[in-house]
């Protein structure tokens, strides 16, 4: 199968200049320079594969499902000891965010 070439132009100065790369050639150039954020796998690690909200055990082919909750809602405070994390499932992880949401609304309904 052949890789189709996509041509990316980027302006410098007022001209344009093509880069010629093909798309997986960006997409790999756009991930190496992310920010390396191992926060997760950090807490996986330190709170194990377990949700900390319904206690239900993850393996390893659907460790995906848990989510690192920031208790303090900064998601840039990322202590190495993982004070401020805890492993929670996407639903739980879900319920707690919305928790405030309801709250909020249901107070100023008052």
């Amino acid at each position: 199968m052949r890789k189709k070439r996509y041509t990316v132009r980027s302006k410098t100065g007022t001209r344009w200049k093509e880069s010629g790369k093909s798309t997986e050639e960006i997409v790999k150039e756009l991930q190496d320079n992310l920010p390396k954020n191992d926060y997760r796998e950090q807490s996986l690690r330190i709170h194990g594969l377990i949700c900390a909200k319904c206690a239900r055990e993850f393996d390893y082919k659907d460790r995906h499902l848990l989510t690192v909750h920031h208790k303090d809602g900064n998601h840039r405070n990322n202590p190495p000891d993982g004070s401020n994390w805890e492993n929670l499932c996407v639903y739980c992880h879900d319920d707690e965010h919305s928790r405030g949401l309801l709250g909020d609304y249901l107070s100023n309904g008052k």
